[in-house]
């Protein structure tokens, strides 16, 4: 009996998110498509958002006009 407890390998970082983000998505009832844009603009913001429309200008966001 080894007392070395045995190394698990090591999990694929982009497959656990998009595992995450594929759960999350799962999450949404109600208009998934905009909170999921939503959510992932927040998050490319480069610093703290105190309004929604903040969000409009960052890559993340989808719906940027042109």
């Amino acid at each position: 009996m080894s007392s070395v407890i045995p190394a698990r390998p090591a999990a694929d970082p982009f497959g656990v998110l998009a595992r995450f983000r594929r759960d999350f998505y799962a999450s949404l009832y109600t208009r998934e498509d905009a909170l999921f844009e939503l959510t992932d603009a927040l998050l490319c913001a480069e610093g703290p958002v105190k309004a929604l429309v903040e969000l409009s200008p960052t890559p993340g966001h989808a719906r940027i006009l042109a």
